[in-house]
Order: structure tokens, then sequence, then C-alpha cells
């Protein structure tokens, strides 16, 4: 099992302390000290008010801020969770992308969803009913300019002839896609372009608030994986070779109080056992100070036990 967090931006207002180079960059070589494998920044470049104001947080621009924490860091992996493909060009994202992978030396892993905020795509100028094909062509796009020179395309707002982007990512054949989402359509979109599957805990209300399915039990979960090794061997792949990320539940939240690391760790067995690969962890944001104590216990009383 690996670990990653998201930067603990997770509120609006955020805490000033972490909106400065020198909080990512000690939050990620912190990360790195504690055996975390993965760490990355949330996709939000328009949101509403309203949004922030109900739950809503706010966020760094994600490639600047991969960029900035891999020059302090060897051997986290900067993964966003999630860039929304269908907000940009997908030429514009294979560059950043590959852009990090190369000055990371091989360290980025590409962590994409559909989306589900209207009015972010309003904004944005990006049309919310075509957001599931702008999706798959991105996937198709990326994967091509990452390999290949002399690219031609015609998307559904762009006509691409003979396009060749270097350099490529150091990572071969590329760096891997994960693919957020609950969904069946999400799991076969794995299925067909990606190295790991991205489904989050979602009760009903969540689910429909997020436009995707409810994964509101372990049942829930295992269906979902088994579902997902059916579609994959379909297409004649080994599921052994695509990552599972999900959250532990169990134990409670770490930087907390009331943490129990050793239910913790049960519950990080019992999703191995299921097939979860990945854990996303979350990590305090009411402070600088907090984040970098609660990413050492963590460390300490999770990762160094395993």
């Amino acid at each position: 099992m690996r670990f990653a967090f998201t930067y603990p931006m997770d509120s609006h207002p955020y805490h000033p302390d972490l909106a400065t180079g020198a909080a990512v960059a000690r939050v990620a070589a912190t990360a790195e000290t504690a055996g975390f494998s993965g760490f990355g920044f949330t996709d939000h470049p328009a949101p509403t008010q309203k949004w922030l104001d109900h739950g809503g947080h706010d966020t760094l621009d994600p490639f600047v801020a991969m960029g900035f924490a891999a020059a302090h860091t060897t051997t986290l992996r900067l993964i966003p969770h999630i860039v929304v493909l269908p907000y940009r060009n997908p030429f514009v994202v294979a560059k950043a992308g590959a852009s990090v992978d190369l000055l990371s030396g091989g360290r980025f892993t590409l962590g994409v969803g559909v989306g589900y905020l209207k009015r972010e795509f309003a904004a944005l100028g990006v049309d919310f009913e075509e957001r599931a094909a702008l999706f798959e062509e991105a996937l198709e796009v990326i994967r091509a300019i990452w390999t290949t020179d002399n690219v031609s395309y015609t998307g559904r707002h762009f006509t691409a002839d003979g396009i060749t982007a270097h350099p490529h990512p150091v990572t071969k054949p590329h760096p891997p896609i994960w693919i957020g989402g609950n969904t069946g359509a999400a799991r076969q979109r794995v299925a067909d372009h990606g190295a790991g599957w991205c489904p989050f805990p979602a009760p009903a209300v969540l689910a429909q608030t997020a436009r995707t399915a409810a994964m509101d039990s372990a049942e829930a979960l295992a269906a979902g994986i088994t579902d997902l090794h059916r579609r994959l061997e379909a297409t004649g792949r080994d599921p052994a070779d695509v990552d599972v990320v999900f959250s532990n539940l169990t134990g409670g939240t770490p930087g907390r109080a009331d943490f129990n690391a050793d239910a913790y760790l049960d519950g990080v067995a019992k999703l191995g056992a299921l097939g979860v690969t990945w854990l996303q962890v979350p990590i305090p944001g009411d402070s600088l100070n907090h984040a970098l104590e609660a990413i050492e216990a963590f460390g300490s009383e999770v990762i160094g036990k395993l």
C-alpha cells in the first residue's frame, strides 16, 4: 500500500501560511521524509463564491505548484487530484504534464476527472453537456502527443494537423493516467486508457451533487473493483498492472486528537485485501504547523509500521 495526499488548502478562506512557495516546499519535503509516495493539488481555476461558501476550497494551479514541489523533492510522485480535463485544450494539458514529468525526472502521474461544477464550466467557456465527449477525446490526444510526432486530430472544437510537441515525457511509454469517478463509464475509461482508477467515498446525497454513482460501503467498492477487473480482462489487460486509489475511513482523520492509528492500519489491511493499492490521506489545513505535524505523525504511526 502506498499513500498520497492533496495539499491541504481545503477550505475557503484558506490559511494564509499555506499559500507560499516556502510552505509548498516544506510540506512536500516533509511528506517525502515521512514516507508518503504521492502529493498533489486540486484543480479549480474559476470556482463560484456560492460553491466556496458551501464547503468548497481555494487552490493553487496544480501544474505550477507541482513543478515547484518537484524542485524540493527527489522521490515523491506529483499526482494532481484531479485535473478536470474538459476545462483545457488537451494539447495544453499534455505540454504541462510532459514538462512536470521531465523536470521531476519521471515522477508525474496525471490524475483526471470529468468535472461536475456547471458554473465553473460556464466561466471557462466550456459546454457542460459536452464534458464526457471532451474527456474522451482529451485522453486520446494526450496519449498520442506524448508518444508520437506529427499528430493530426479533429476534435469537437479544434483541428490539429501535423502537431509535434517536444520534449516528450521521460516516462515511457508515457506518464501513468489515473481516472476518477465512481461509474461504470469511468471504469471503462480506465480499461481503455488508464493506469489507475480513483473512486471516492460518496453517500447518495454527495454522489448526486458530484454527478457520479454512490460509493458508500466496502461492498460497493469491492463490486466496483470486480467490475474494473472484468473490463480490463476484456481488453486484454492484467488487472495487477492497474492501481486502485481510495480513502480509508477507519480510525478517524490524521491530525485529530481522536485519530486511532491501530484502527487505521486495520482499515488499510482490509482495503488492501479488496485490491486497493493507494490511499488518499486527509491532512488538516487549519495551519501549516498542524499540517506538518500530522504528516510526520502519520509517517511514524502508520507508514513506518507497514
